[in-house]
């Protein structure tokens, strides 16, 4: 019995990075016209893990809204600079845990 929760125990430390789905809304400035959408569109959709069907990008309030599925969860530096290359500015990041679908 000992072996065998030894064993469980080894599994559960070499794999410690269960993926978390997670909410991002970026508040971007200088969204003003739908070419400039598709710019930051491209580059999000370009990431590991983002669910490409969920990006959405609203022009009268300057919001990028994505979900995404990585083992780690993105950090406001990496988007950040995604935003920067793509020649606009993030003024504010969040992002938020999906519940579970059967909840």
């Amino acid at each position: 019995m000992r072996r065998l929760l030894s064993i469980l125990m080894l599994l559960a430390l070499a794999f410690p990075a269960w993926s978390a789905e997670l909410r991002y809304m970026l508040r971007v400035d200088g969204l003003a016209c739908p070419y400039c959408a598709y710019g930051i569109e491209k580059k999000i959709k370009a990431l590991d893990g983002v669910d490409k069907t969920s990006v959405e990008i609203k022009l009268n309030d300057g919001l990028v809204i994505f979900q995404a599925d990585t083992p780690e969860p993105m950090t406001e530096a990496s988007l950040k600079t995604l935003i920067n290359d793509a020649g606009f500015t993030l003024r504010q990041f969040q992002a938020q845990p999906l519940k579970p679908k059967n909840e």
